[in-house]
């Protein structure tokens, strides 16, 4: 995993070993089938690579493709480590989507890789399910 600063922005990214665990373990097959996971930035948003070749920016919650935007990553990338974020990924108590506030500091938490996966699964299936019983109402 390499990880660190580029031009304002927090990046993880990950090998492609490490790439092909986090599709499963963000449940990428189900949500995002042809994507293939390349990283984080700025902890709220994965980068990923469209079907179409495309390298989008796009929120992990909701996980949805028409929320993407181009991103452009360099092939080789001069990340500035910062020790204090290394291993973590900041997280919203209350994702944006459903009402959290970015600057409540109660609304944000530290949490691993793991944690992280979890959480982004748990938080798509809410919306899912939400966006599924509105447009059934």
């Amino acid at each position: 995993m390499n990880e660190g600063w580029l031009a304002g922005d927090y990046l993880v990214l990950f090998s492609k070993s490490e790439s092909e665990e986090a599709f499963v373990r963000y449940g990428f097959e189900e949500i995002l089938p042809g994507y293939a996971l390349l990283g984080l930035r700025s902890w709220d948003d994965f980068i990923v690579i469209a079907p179409t070749g495309e390298t989008l920016s796009l929120p992990t919650v909701p996980l949805d493709p028409k929320n993407g935007e181009p991103f452009s990553l360099q092939r080789s990338l001069a990340l500035t480590e910062d020790d204090r974020y290394k291993g973590k990924i900041k997280w919203y108590v209350k994702p944006l989507v459903f009402g959290g506030d970015p600057r409540d500091e109660a609304n944000l938490t530290w949490v691993n890789h793991e944690q992280h996966a979890q959480l982004v699964h748990w938080w798509n299936h809410q919306y899912k399910t939400l966006k599924a019983q509105s447009l059934g109402a």
